[in-house]
Formats: structure tokens, sequence, C-alpha cells
């Protein structure tokens, strides 16, 4: 038998434990005429008598008293579970994934992460950092981090940083034997430190901008890496020209240790964003772990 709710049960199981129309009725805030109606509408569906009515009280048949003892629990315990899952909604919880380049993951997310995850221990994050374009929603992930002009217009965007610039960097060793370039076309004439992309393979371009002229140089060197800690050693190493964030290597170029040229070159460019799909409904966990990476600028 096929029931479209399950409120003739609920009705039955208040008056069965209740003993009462009059108690029942006000338990549930109906009226008592409409609660009677209610009953006596199962036991029609059920064919069968459950409440046995007297001028002073009410008690369960034989079959209601069946029903109260095998069908009452089931909901207890759906009641049970339904708590659970509200105390998950009231109590974030859950696994987190996300996919970030290098810089960001060291430099944002890792820095506004230990906060939250201190506070609520059952929120866990996954943070891949690959220097990719990733395809969150095809590789599973609930977000990803990108340059602010480089998300997807389809996705709902979530400012995690302030504006960023890279700057070309080397060791006062490395200028002692190469003059310093002038110009972003003379860099294809030094030894530059490379980075090399997973996405095919490639190599990164370095990307200049002055004056609105757009500039892309594809330079050549000795090393290349995917590292970034490596391409900031080998600079600091004397062993070639690199390409990176100024928060890396400012320290390093006021202690004398770098030297930074072509800053003219080198503009601002737009922060970090978290990116997730606009069809996304987010959970407490991921709204905190949101509002915990917003940038207040």
């Amino acid at each position: 038998m096929h029931f479209s709710n399950y409120n003739e049960i609920l009705a039955f199981i208040a008056v069965a434990k209740e003993g009462s129309f009059t108690k029942a009725a006000a338990k549930l805030g109906v009226s008592q005429s409409a609660l009677s109606q209610t009953i006596r509408t199962l036991e029609q569906r059920l064919d069968l008598r459950l409440l046995v009515r007297t001028t002073r009280s009410v008690s369960p048949t034989e079959a209601g008293e069946h029903m109260l003892r095998t069908v009452a629990p089931r909901f207890d315990e759906i009641e049970a579970e339904l708590a659970v899952l509200s105390e998950r909604r009231l109590k974030p919880a859950g696994t987190i994934r996300i996919s970030a380049g290098e810089h960001a993951a060291l430099t944002v997310l890792q820095p506004k992460l230990t906060e939250l995850l201190l506070q609520y221990p059952d929120i866990h994050v996954e943070l891949i950092a690959e220097n990719r374009m990733t395809d969150i929603v095809a590789d599973r992930y609930d977000a990803g981090v990108r340059l602010g002009d480089q998300v997807a217009k389809d996705m709902i965007a979530v400012r995690i940083s302030a504006d960023l610039r890279w700057l070309v960097v080397g060791a006062p060793s490395y200028f002692a034997r190469y003059p310093a370039p002038l110009a972003p076309q003379e860099l294809t004439q030094h030894n530059c430190i490379n980075m090399r992309l997973p996405t095919h393979g490639g190599i990164y371009i370095w990307d200049f901008a002055k004056d609105g002229k757009d500039l892309k140089v594809r330079v050549e060197g000795q090393l290349v890496f995917n590292n970034l800690g490596l391409r900031i050693k080998s600079a600091l190493d004397g062993l070639g020209l690199a390409f990176l964030p100024e928060d890396q290597v400012r320290p390093y170029i006021e202690q004398g240790r770098l030297v930074s040229v072509l800053e003219d070159w080198c503009p601002v460019s737009p922060g970090y964003r978290l990116y997730y799909p606009s069809r996304r409904h987010p959970s407490s966990a991921f709204t905190l772990l949101v509002d915990a990476l917003r940038h207040p600028g």
C-alpha cells in the first residue's frame, strides 16, 4: 500500500501515545475534529480499527498496538537522523578540495586557513598545489584559485588577495658578468631561469606591459623548473634571471641579494580569486572557508 505522505501515521502515533485526541491535537497544532477525521481516513485506508474510543479515554487496539510497537520506532529513528543532519549544518564539517597554484597556496591559502581549521576541527581541506589550468568540475574539486583575469565568466569569483606584481630579478654576481637589460626584448640575450607548465608541457612566456602596450617574451636559459623555491634559489646563486612574484623577492632586493630590472615593464596584475561553479549550493563549511579567504579590499 502506497502512502503519498505519512501525516496520518504520525497523527495516530500522537493520539496513541497521548491517550487523548484533545492532547494530541494541541501537540500537533490541529483541531480535534480534523485529527479525528485524519484517524478515520487512516483506518479506512488500512481497513483496520486502530483506536478504541470511550468517553473517558482512547487506547490502541491490538492492530494499533502492533503499529505503535513496530512503526513508531522507525519514525523516531528518522527524526533522530534528521537531527544529526541539522547538527552537521549547525556544526560545519566535511572535506573541501581546492586546486591552486604554488604561489597562491603558499602565500594566501595556507596562512588564511590556519585560524579556520583550528576553530572548526571537523572541517578538512585538501589543497592541491599545481601550476596548471585545472578544470575543477571535471576533476571534482570544490573550488580553484586563479588570477582575476583567468577565471571563466560562468564561475562565481571571490577576491582573496591584493593585486600582484611579477619582477625580473638577478643576483649582483650575475650582473657582474652580464649587462642589465634595458628592454624586455633584450632578455633573449640572457640566461633566464624558466618555468615549465604542466599543461601540454609548455614553457611559461614572460608577460610585460607599458603605456598600454602588452609584450610577451619567450626566453631561454640553462635551467627549467616547475617549482617556485628552486627558481628563487637559482636566481640567488647567480645562475640567471628569473621572473618571480614581488612578495617573494622584495626581501632579497632590500637585502641587496637580488637586483630588480625592467620594473617599468612590470605592471600590477589582478590578484587571486577563489572560484567555483555558480550552480553549487554551498555547505556551511564551504561558506566559512570562503569568508576566511575573502580579501578585505
